[in-house]
C-alpha cells in the first residue's frame, strides 16, 4: 500500500531538494522591497542632478548672458554623452555589479555636479555637463538590471513604477526648495548641495546594496518567489569561464538592433522622454520668460506637473501589475498604460490656447500625469530582452531613447522665437502621439526573445 501510493503521488522536482522543502515551508521575507527603496532615493538623485540646471537656469543664463541657441547647446549637453555612452554603460552593467558600478558612477557625477556650482562661462558650463551625462550614463540599465534580478514578473511593473516616481516626487517636493536657495543664496548652492547630496548617497549605496542571496536577511523561501515568478534571481552568479570571457560582440548588437519589437519600444521611449526633458530643462524658464512669472511663484507651479507626473507612474505600475494577476496578457498589461499616458501627453497642445496662468499649469500637469502614467516603459526592456543581454538591450533603449535628451532642447531653442513658445508646444504634442503609433504598430507580443 505504501509503495502504491508513493508511485501514485511522485516527488516534484522542485520540492526534492532538502532547500526547496524548507523553502515551502517558510514564510517569505520582503527584502526586495528595501531595494525598491534604494532605488528610488538613487533615481531621486539622478534626476535632481539632471534637472537642476533647469532651476538654476533663468538667473545662471542672465549673469554669464547666454542667449536661447546657446541655452538650447548647454541644455542638451547631457544628452549627449548620456545617449552616446549608453551602450559601453550597457556592456559593463553585464559585467561590474550593481554594488560597485552604482557607487562608482553616483560619486563621480555628483562630483560634477558640485563642480557646475563653481562654472563661469558657457564652455565651463557645457563641458562639466557632457561630464555628467558620460557618468549617468549606466543608470537606468543597473535599475533594470537590479529588479529583473530581485522581482517576480507580477511585481516588476509597481517595482519600476515606485523607482520611477522618484524621478518625478523629488523634483516635485524638491523645486521649491531648490529655488529658495536660489533667490536666498544664488545659483552656485543649487548644484553644490545636490551634488553633496549624491556623494553621500553613493557611498550608502555602496554599504547597504547586495545581489539576492548575498542580502541580510534573505530567506530561501524569498528566493524561490523571485525565481518562480521569473526574476533572474542567478544573474548575478559567477558564469561560466567561456561565457566569463566572452566579448560582447557586433552579432549581439546587430540582434537587439535588428528586430522590429525592440524598435517599437526605443521609438516609443524617444516619444516619452520628449515630454520629460522638456519639463527638465525648458519648462522653469518657459513659466518665467514666457509667462512673467518670479522666481519663487514658478518654482511652486512648476513642482505641480511633477506631482501630477508622481501619481501617475505610480498609479501606472500598480495598475499593470493588477492586470498581469487578473489573467491579462504581458503586452497588454504593459502596452496599455503606456499607450494611453502617451496619448494624455498630448493635451499639452492647450497651453498653448491658455490665457491664464492656471490653465497653463492645468494642461502642464495632465501632460505630465500621462507622462508619468507611460513611465513604465522598462517593464517591456525586462519582459523582452534576451536574458544574456539585459545590460546591452537596456543600453541600446536607453540610447535611442535619450536622445531626446539632445534633440529636445535643441529643437525647442531653435523654435522659440521672440515671445513665442507655441511652436515648441506643438513639437512636443507632436513627440507623443508618433510614441503612440509605435507601441500600437510595432510592438506586437511581449515574450522574453531568445538570443
Amino acid at each position: 500500500m505504501d509503495k502504491r501510493t508513493s508511485s501514485a503521488q511522485p516527488v516534484s522536482p522542485s520540492t526534492s531538494s532538502p532547500s526547496a522543502a524548507a523553502a515551502g515551508t517558510m514564510v517569505p521575507t520582503r527584502k526586495r522591497f528595501v531595494i525598491m527603496a534604494l532605488l528610488f532615493v538613487t533615481v531621486v538623485i539622478n534626476y535632481l542632478d539632471r534637472s537642476n540646471l533647469s532651476i538654476a537656469a533663468p538667473e545662471l543664463f542672465r549673469e554669464l548672458d547666454i542667449d536661447p541657441v546657446h541655452a538650447g547647446l548647454v541644455f542638451s549637453a547631457f544628452g549627449w554623452t548620456y545617449a552616446l555612452m549608453q551602450i559601453p554603460g550597457g556592456w559593463l552593467v553585464d559585467r561590474v555589479s550593481p554594488r560597485v558600478l552604482y557607487a562608482v558612477a553616483l560619486i563621480l557625477w555628483s562630483a560634477a555636479t558640485v563642480f557646475l556650482g563653481f562654472a563661469g562661462s558657457f564652455v565651463a558650463l557645457f563641458v562639466l555637463r557632457l561630464a555628467v551625462g558620460a557618468l549617468e550614463a549606466p543608470a537606468y540599465p543597473i535599475n533594470n538590471r537590479v529588479v529583473t534580478a530581485w522581482f517576480p514578473n507580477r511585481e516588476r511593473a509597481t517595482a519600476i513604477g515606485f523607482y520611477t516616481s522618484g524621478q518625478f516626487v523629488g523634483l516635485a517636493f524638491l523645486t521649491p526648495v531648490l529655488a529658495w536657495l536660489l533667490t536666498a543664496i544664488g545659483w552656485h548652492m543649487v548644484f553644490v548641495a545636490t551634488g553633496l547630496a549624491g556623494i553621500v548617497w553613493g557611498v550608502l549605496w555602496y554599504a547597504i546594496y547586495r545581489e539576492p542571496r548575498a542580502f541580510p536577511g534573505v530567506n530561501e523561501a524569498e528566493i524561490e518567489v523571485i525565481r518562480n515568478g521569473g526574476g533572474l534571481v542567478d544573474i548575478g552568479d559567477t558564469k561560466p569561464a567561456a561565457e566569463a570571457n566572452r566579448t560582447s560582440s557586433w552579432r549581439d548588437l546587430g540582434f537587439v538592433l535588428g528586430r522590429r519589437k525592440l524598435w517599437g519600444i526605443y521609438i516609443g521611449q524617444f516619444a516619452v522622454n520628449s515630454t520629460l526633458w522638456f519639463f527638465l530643462t525648458w519648462f522653469p524658464t518657459y513659466l518665467v520668460k514666457y509667462r512673467g512669472m518670479d522666481f519663487i511663484k514658478s518654482g511652486f507651479l512648476a513642482s505641480l506637473p511633477f506631482l501630477a507626473a508622481f501619481i501617475g507612474v505610480l498609479s501606472s505600475g500598480l495598475l499593470s501589475d493588477w492586470l498581469i494577476r487578473k489573467g491579462v496578457s504581458q503586452g497588454s498589461a504593459r502596452k496599455l498604460p503606456i499607450i494611453a499616458g502617451l496619448l494624455i501627453s498630448a493635451s499639452i497642445i492647450g497651453a498653448n490656447y491658455a490665457q491664464s496662468t492656471e490653465w497653463v499649469i492645468v494642461f502642464m500637469s495632465i501632460a505630465f500625469f500621462g507622462n508619468g502614467f507611460a513611465s513604465i516603459t522598462w517593464s517591456l526592456v525586462s519582459g523582452l530582452a534576451p536574458a544574456r543581454l539585459i545590460g546591452l538591450t537596456g543600453g541600446v533603449f536607453n540610447l535611442i531613447g535619450n536622445l531626446a535628451a539632445v534633440v529636445t532642447p535643441l529643437v525647442i531653442g531653435f523654435l522659440v522665437t521672440g515671445a513665442d513658445f507655441s511652436r515648441a508646444i506643438t513639437y512636443i504634442a507632436a513627440m507623443a502621439v508618433l510614441g503612440t503609433l509605435s507601441y500600437v504598430l510595432l510592438v506586437g507580443k511581449v515574450e522574453r526573445l531568445d538570443a
